[in-house]
């Protein structure tokens, strides 16, 4: 048909995975976030064998799965990473890591890195506030509800069952008009569960981790008004940013100053979140005022630079 405009092609986007729901969260966010800007088709490609990623690199073409070529391959995992460079080399793409990697940063086209991981920016490092992720806001926040997300140990902080359950049954009865949901994690001690059952306040709830499904987690995010975050839950404090919630940080022991605890200690001092001690001396926990949506952010960079014409 004359003056027709031809639809453009979608772009194609192979992705890597090494089954982590962490890295698998980061990859599903950062393709939200491309769809969002253009045509997008993506496919989940398994990761290679060692032979596979030898004949990979030594032969273009080898190994071809029957999916149209890429023209972008993302993944996050030290896992990804010579999956990413073998499928480059035989398929052709830019590859993109959702991480610091292990192997030289200039190996790959662009390399997305948390901020807290210390690595200056550059032409093929885009620095993140946080990791990537997939939540996205609601429109309208559910009135009245509260979330109080639990992490647990880790290689940076320590635990401390009794505080926390004071500190979660203060947040609580301060509050008793709003609705709040306690859940666990996959990192939340049993006896701390446990404990968390056992919690009576009329208004407060226990969700366990086991018993819900992937996308219970960011629906909760989306609605809820009001979201608390153990200080060692660095990934879910930054998806409830994202959220757009008025955030509150819950303080664990900490087993050193690290550079994770000092990128939550910016978040605090830029007040993009509220300490519990501030809580108490009378501070409000307060949405941010701009959008925070690092995956869209990163997305808009890749499409601007790359794919601007596509």
């Amino acid at each position: 048909m004359r003056g027709a405009v031809a639809p453009r092609r979608p772009l194609v986007a192979w992705y890597f995975s090494d089954g982590k729901p962490g890295h698998v969260n980061q990859v599903r966010g950062l393709l939200a976030a491309l769809a969002e800007r253009l045509p997008l088709e993506s496919h989940a490609v398994a990761l290679m064998t060692s032979s596979q990623l030898l004949l990979g690199f030594l032969l273009r073409g080898a190994s071809a799965p029957a999916i149209p070529a890429p023209d972008l391959l993302l993944g996050a995992g030290h896992r990804t990473h010579l999956a990413l460079l073998a499928a480059r080399r035989a398929h052709g793409g830019r590859a993109v890591v959702l991480m610091k990697p292990s192997l030289p940063r200039r190996c790959f086209d662009l390399c997305i890195i948390p901020e807290h991981d210390g690595v200056p920016p550059s032409a093929r490092v885009l620095l993140t506030r946080g990791v990537l992720n997939a939540v996205r806001p609601a429109p309208v926040k559910q009135a009245g509800s509260g979330l109080i997300l639990v992490g647990g140990p880790s290689a940076h902080h320590g635990w401390d069952e009794a505080g926390l359950v004071e500190r979660i049954q203060a947040i609580a009865a301060h509050d008793p008009a709003r609705q709040w949901q306690v859940a666990s994690s996959r990192r939340t001690p049993p006896a701390s569960e446990a404990r968390l059952q056992t919690l009576a306040l009329p208004n407060l709830r226990c969700v366990l981790y086991r018993d819900t499904r992937p996308e219970w987690l960011p629906a909760q995010l989306a609605a809820a008004e009001q979201v608390w975050v153990t200080e060692d839950s660095v990934s879910m404090i930054y998806e409830a940013l994202t959220a757009g919630a008025a955030l509150g940080v819950i303080d664990v022991p900490r087993r050193g100053a690290g550079r994770v605890a000092r990128g939550v200690e910016d978040l605090l001092r830029e007040g993009l979140a509220t300490s519990y001690a501030a809580w108490r001396q009378g501070r409000a926990l307060s949405a941010p005022k701009q959008v925070f949506d690092e995956a869209a952010r990163c997305a808009q960079w890749m499409v601007e630079r790359w794919f601007s014409a596509h």
